[in-house]
C-alpha cells in the first residue's frame, strides 16, 4: 500500500533513488534483437514486415495488404459509438486550437549597407506516427502525435499500428486517425514498425522524424534509427505528483494518483503535502478507492514499489521536490496554485487547482499528453509544433557590406589555419 514518509525534521528517504532507478533500463538481449529486427527491415523491406508480423501478430498479410484501405475506415466508423466520435472530433478540435497558438513566422532583419539576416520555418515533410496496439490502444495519443504535426503544416502523416488478430487495425484507433487527418495507415507493429518508417519499403514511405509511445522494443528501435531520422523522445513510464496543503481534497488526490498507478506496475504516483492530516486521508483514501478498480492489482503494485506521501515542512520544501524530481504530471492543489507556480522550475504539464485534474490533459483540454518523463522535463518539453518544424538562417550581404568587414573575417579564418576560408572573401576585391 502507499506509504506516508515523513520528511520534516531534517528525516530522510531513499525514495528519490527508488524513482530515479525505474529508467534505468538493462536493454540487453532486448538490443540485440531490435538490432537484427532493424537490420532485416532495412534490407528486405515488405517480406520483413510480413514476416515479423505473422511471427509477432499471429497475422499472415499480403504485400497489398498491408495499408489499411478507404473500406476498413469506412468500417471503423461504423463500429465506434456515435457519442465516442463526437468526443474524439471535440477533443480534436481543442487540441488544434491550442497548438495554433505556438505557430512561429519566419522574421528577416535589414540592417546598414543592405545586410539583410533572418530566419525561415518550414515544416517538415513526412511525419511518422506509431501507435501501439491491443490492450494499449490509445486513440487520445493518435490525436496528440498527428495534430501538432498537421497543424505545423506537413505535407504527409503516415502510421505504423500492429494489427489485431483479425488482421484489422483497432476501430476507434482508425476513426481517431482519419479524423486527425493522417494520410496513411499501415498495419505494421513493433520495432519493424519503427524500422519502416525510418528506411522506408516499397510501401511505407521513408519518414524525416517518428513521434510516438511503445514498448521497450519499439523504444529500442527508436534509439537505433534516431540519426537515419529523428524521433521524439524515449518515453519512460508515467508518473504524477500532487502538491497539497490544508486546501487539498482528499479523495480528489487519491484519485489522480490511482490515475497514474492504473498505467503500469512501473508508474509513479506521489504526493507531497505540508499537512500530516490531509496525508492520513488520503492514504485511507487510496484504499478505498482502489477495491473498486478492474486494474486494481496493477496500481496496488505500483503504489507498493514507487508510490508514496511525502509530509514536509512548507512549500517551499515542496517545490525543492518537485523540481528535483521533474515530474511528468504535476498538481497544485493549494489555496495560491498561481502564486507558488513560481516557484516550480522542473515539469511536464502543470495543473492548477482541486478541479484541474489530470485526465483533462490526457483527452480534452487541449495541451499536449507526450510528455517528458524520468526527470527529462528538467531539459526536455512537452511535445509541440517546434517538433515538426525546421529553421534555415538567412544571410544576405551587398558588397559593401562585406567590405565593412572582410578584414575581420580573414584574420579570423587565417587565425584557424583556413587559408581558403580566408581567400574566398579576398578573391571578391580582387578585381579592385
Amino acid at each position: 500500500m502507499i506509504k506516508i514518509i515523513d520528511l520534516r525534521y531534517g528525516k530522510d528517504s531513499d525514495i528519490f533513488e527508488k524513482l530515479a532507478s525505474r529508467s534505468q533500463i538493462e536493454y540487453g538481449d532486448v538490443l540485440r534483437r531490435v538490432e537484427d529486427i532493424v537490420r532485416d527491415v532495412k534490407e528486405k523491406g515488405n517480406d520483413a514486415l510480413i514476416k515479423y508480423t505473422e511471427m509477432f501478430d499471429k497475422v499472415l498479410l499480403t504485400q497489398d495488404g498491408l495499408k489499411v484501405s478507404k473500406e476498413e475506415i469506412e468500417e471503423a466508423y461504423k463500429k465506434v459509438d456515435e457519442k465516442l466520435v463526437k468526443v474524439i472530433k471535440k477533443s480534436k478540435e481543442n487540441i488544434e486550437r491550442f497548438h495554433e497558438n505556438q505557430k512561429e513566422k519566419s522574421w528577416f532583419t535589414t540592417e546598414d549597407d543592405g545586410v539583410i539576416l533572418g530566419q525561415m520555418i518550414r515544416p517538415l515533410e513526412v511525419v511518422g506516427i506509431y501507435v501501439p496496439g491491443g490492450t494499449a490502444a490509445y486513440p487520445s495519443s493518435v490525436l496528440m502525435n498527428a495534430m501538432p504535426a498537421k497543424v505545423a503544416g506537413v505535407e504527409k502523416v503516415v502510421m505504423t499500428t500492429p494489427p489485431g488478430k483479425d488482421g484489422k487495425v483497432n476501430p476507434v484507433i482508425l476513426v481517431a486517425a482519419c479524423e486527425a487527418g493522417v494520410d496513411e495507415i499501415y498495419k505494421v507493429g513493433g520495432a519493424q514498425g519503427v524500422a519502416a518508417m525510418a528506411f522506408g519499403t516499397s510501401t511505407i514511405p521513408k519518414v524525416d522524424k517518428i513521434v510516438g509511445p511503445g514498448n521497450i522494443y519499439v523504444a529500442t528501435a527508436k534509439r537505433i534509427v534516431y540519426g537515419y531520422c529523428d524521433i521524439d523522445m524515449i518515453a519512460g513510464p508515467s508518473e504524477i505528483m500532487v502538491v497539497g496543503d490544508d486546501a487539498a481534497k482528499p479523495s480528489f488526490v487519491a484519485a489522480d494518483l490511482l490515475s497514474q498507478a492504473e498505467h503500469d506496475i512501473l508508474a509513479s504516483s506521489v504526493f507531497v503535502t505540508t499537512s500530516e492530516d490531509i496525508a492520513k486521508k488520503v492514504q485511507k483514501e487510496v484504499v478505498k478507492q482502489l477495491d473498486a478498480l478492474p486494474r486494481k492489482d496493477m496500481a496496488l503494485q505500483s503504489l507498493d514499489n514507487y508510490g508514496g506521501i511525502i509530509i514536509v515542512q512548507d512549500l517551499e520544501s515542496a517545490a525543492n521536490i518537485v523540481n528535483k524530481i521533474a515530474p511528468e504530471h504535476l498538481e497544485l492543489c493549494v489555496k495560491e496554485p498561481f502564486a507558488f507556480l513560481s516557484s516550480i522550475k522542473n515539469a511536464g504539464a502543470i495543473f492548477m487547482g482541486n478541479y484541474s485534474t489530470e485526465s483533462l490533459g490526457d483527452y480534452i483540454a487541449g495541451p499536449n499528453h507526450v510528455l517528458p518523463t524520468s526527470g527529462t522535463a528538467k531539459f526536455f518539453s512537452p511535445l509541440n509544433l517546434s517538433d515538426f518544424i525546421k529553421k534555415s538562417s538567412i544571410i544576405s550581404y551587398t558588397k559593401k557590406a562585406l567590405n565593412k568587414v572582410k578584414d575581420d573575417v580573414i584574420l579570423f579564418a587565417q587565425s584557424e589555419g583556413l587559408d581558403a576560408h580566408a581567400n574566398a572573401v579576398k578573391v571578391r576585391f580582387e578585381e579592385d
